[in-house]
C-alpha cells in the first residue's frame, strides 16, 4: 500500500468517523486511562517537599511513555491493512469536535429549559464554578470552551499528526489530559502542575494560533485578524485567548472576566467589548465556524501530504 495512502486514508477516516459519531461513550477511550495515571501519579507524588521537580518528572515520563509506546506498537505491527486500522482507530480516539459541539448545544438547550439545568449541562465541559453563574455566564462560558477546544480538540491534535504521526498525536492528549488535571495555578497545583501547564503552553503555541486563523478564514472577516492578534494577547494563558478572541469577534461578543476555580478568584481580562445577551443562534453560527475551520485544516493537511 501506498505510504501516502496510508496517511491519508486514516485521517479520512478517522475524522469522518469524529464527525458522524462524536467519542465512543460505551468504549475504552485513552483519555481516560491518561486520567486514571495522572490521578495515581498526583496523589503519591503530589505531597512532601521538591513538588515541581516531581510534577515535572511525571509529565515528561508520561508524555514519552504514551510517544514511545505507540511507536513501539507501530513498528511492531507486521501488517500495512492493520497498521492503517490502528491509525484510524488512534485519529477517532483523538478528536472531539463533534461531541464537543453536542455537548454546547446541550448547555443551550438546558438552559432553555430551567437555569439550574444549564449550569449543571456546562458544568460538564467547563473547570469554573458553576453553581451561581447567570444565565449570559452559563452562555458565554461554552462558547469560550467551543473555541477553546476547537484547538485543543481538533487542530492541535491534526497538528501534531502532521509533524509525527498517532504518536505525536496520542503524546499530545496526554499533554492536554495533564494540563486540564494539574495545570491550575492553585495552591494544590501550582508547583507540581508547573510543568505540565508549561508543556502545553508549548504544544499549543502554533495550534492556538492557526485555529484562530482558521476560524477567521471560515467566518469571512479577513478584518478580524487585528481584532485577534489585539485582544488574544489578554487572556492569562499565552494560547487560549486566540480563539475566543476569533470567536468574540466574529460574534461580536464580549467573553472573559471574574470566575472561580476551586473556590478560588481568577479575574480574567475581557475580549472584546459589546457586552451584549448571547443566544441560541450565537451558538449555531459558532458551530459552523468551528466545523468549517475542521475542513479547513483537514485539507491543509491532505495537501501537506500529497504534495
Amino acid at each position: 500500500m501506498n505510504e501516502t495512502l496510508l496517511i491519508i486514508l486514516p485521517l479520512l477516516l478517522g475524522w469522518l468517523l469524529d464527525f458522524f459519531l462524536g467519542d465512543p461513550s460505551r468504549l475504552p477511550h485513552p483519555v481516560v486511562w491518561f486520567g486514571k495515571m495522572i490521578s495515581w501519579g498526583e496523589h503519591r507524588l503530589n505531597k512532601g517537599s521538591h513538588r515541581m521537580a516531581k510534577g515535572a518528572m511525571m509529565a515528561v515520563c508520561f508524555i514519552l511513555l504514551v510517544f514511545f509506546v505507540m511507536w513501539g506498537f507501530k513498528q511492531l505491527v507486521p501488517s500495512k491493512v492493520l497498521w492503517l486500522i490502528v491509525d484510524t482507530v488512534i485519529i477517532f480516539y483523538c478528536l472531539a469536535g463533534t461531541t464537543l459541539i453536542r455537548e454546547v448545544r446541550e448547555v443551550f438547550l438546558a438552559l432553555d429549559r430551567s437555569l439550574d439545568e444549564g449550569r449543571q449541562q456546562v458544568a460538564r465541559i467547563v473547570g469554573r464554578e458553576t453553581s451561581q453563574l447567570s444565565a449570559q455566564e452559563v452562555r458565554t462560558a461554552a462558547l469560550e470552551t467551543l473555541a477553546e477546544n476547537l484547538s485543543d480538540g481538533v487542530i492541535a491534535p491534526l497538528f501534531w499528526f502532521a509533524l509525527l504521526g498517532t504518536p505525536g498525536m496520542l503524546a499530545y492528549k496526554m499533554v492536554n489530559t495533564l494540563d486540564s488535571m494539574i495545570g491550575y495555578r492553585t495552591e494544590r497545583y501550582k508547583d507540581f502542575g508547573c510543568w505540565a501547564a508549561r508543556i502545553d503552553d508549548v504544544a499549543n503555541y502554533i495550534p492556538a494560533r492557526l485555529t484562530a486563523l482558521l476560524m477567521v478564514i471560515a467566518s469571512g472577516k479577513w478584518s478580524l485578524l487585528k481584532f485577534v492578534w489585539k485582544n488574544g494577547r489578554k487572556h492569562a494563558s499565552p494560547n487560549s485567548g486566540y480563539p475566543e478572541a476569533a470567536l468574540a469577534g466574529i460574534l461580536n461578543c464580549r467573553f472573559g472576566g471574574p470566575h472561580y476555580y476551586f473556590g478560588e478568584l481568577f479575574d480574567k481580562p475581557y475580549i472584546g467589548e459589546n457586552d451584549r445577551p448571547l443566544t441560541t443562534q450565537d451558538m449555531h453560527t459558532a458551530v459552523r465556524v468551528n466545523r468549517f475551520a475542521e475542513v479547513l485544516m483537514l485539507i491543509l493537511i491532505l495537501l501537506i501530504k500529497t504534495l
